[in-house]
């Protein structure tokens, strides 16, 4: 069976920059302008012979009427934000939702491959980033491997469900452990307390999520052991890669700022220990679109900053 969602292979195109070319501007009005009006036959006219050969035009007139318009109503904004072998990926803010779509076009500016993620409903608001006060939610100096709002920054941007996350680790001497590398226990940051960033309730705990041997990831668990935070201002807050039969909190329970909440682990999609961190606008990251989270007052190479958001190979720490 073939996917719901248009899916061709995207071909590597090396020679590009990071810039947006100027057909794939042209592409955009004139998909925006189609999809709007309702003109999925046009839609299908910017089809390659290969894309053709794959779906017919009932079939795409179908998978844009009922699978994409029904959900998201009109295209507001397509917004060019980085590239992924040559593929122009693009935020896309509909009426009613907000998706990523990703296109590569022929030489003739045909579509050969076309991906449109799962909508994320507009129906609950969208964070642009957090008003809540928040320190960092560990003890001692932490180094940002994974941070910022750029692709080069923060792979994590290429996903809007975990927009400007972090991964956070431990370094020592360039290092992230010491002595035998296939062990959690010479990581840094494994076992390492986690701490709540701020007062907030605990609204989702995952646990019993075995943590990985060093090297190795849990693809069918995502983010491992976690624990979701919700702020009094309705922000979310999501730890993930946690120790196994490390966390210390109950779904529903209240919790202050500095509370130790569990154990910095190896589990799910994580090749070592390390924090991921991300603030969202619902408990479920899945059904989620990420924001922007910024620090009160923290300590980053040395000197303080205040409302901060760490970009990658920044040294972080609380300050005093």
């Amino acid at each position: 069976m073939r996917p719901v969602l248009l899916l061709l292979i995207f071909f590597s195109l090396s020679s590009f920059s990071q810039n947006e070319q100027p057909n794939y501007e042209r592409f955009v009005s004139v998909f925006t302008e189609r999809f709007n009006s309702g003109d999925y036959d046009g839609i299908y006219d910017l089809y390659d012979a290969g894309m053709k050969n794959t779906y017919t035009n009932i079939e795409t007139r179908n998978f844009f009427e009922n699978n994409i318009n029904r959900l998201t109503g009109e295209i507001k904004s397509m917004q060019f934000y980085t590239l992924q072998e040559g593929a122009h990926v693009y935020r896309v803010v509909f009426d009613k939702s907000v998706a990523d779509l990703t296109v590569t076009l022929s030489p003739q500016n045909k579509i050969n491959g076309l991906l449109i993620s799962k909508p994320k409903s507009l129906g609950i608001p969208i964070l642009e980033r957090n008003i809540t006060f928040m320190s960092l939610p560990f003890n001692g100096e932490w180094f940002v491997y994974w941070g910022g709002v750029t692709e080069a920054d923060n792979y994590h941007v290429r996903e809007v469900t975990q927009q400007y996350a972090y991964d956070i680790l431990k370094v020592e001497n360039g290092t992230s452990y010491d002595a035998d590398p296939l062990l959690n226990e010479s990581y840094f940051a494994f076992g390492e307390d986690i701490i709540a960033p701020c007062d907030a309730r605990v609204v989702k705990v995952i646990d019993g999520v075995p943590d990985n041997i060093p090297g190795e990831t849990n693809e069918q668990q995502l983010t491992g052991n976690t624990i979701v935070l919700r702020t009094d201002r309705d922000e979310y807050v999501l730890l993930a890669h946690l120790m196994k039969g490390s966390i210390f909190v109950e779904e529903g329970q209240d919790i202050r700022k500095g509370e130790i909440l569990a154990k910095c682990g190896n589990s799910g999609n994580s090749t070592e220990a390390h924090l991921h961190i991300s603030l969202q606008n619902a408990p479920d990251m899945e059904d989620s679109i990420g924001a922007k989270l910024f620090f009160d007052r923290i300590e980053v190479n040395g000197e303080i900053r205040l409302d901060y958001l760490p970009v990658k190979e920044d040294f972080i720490s609380n300050s005093n």
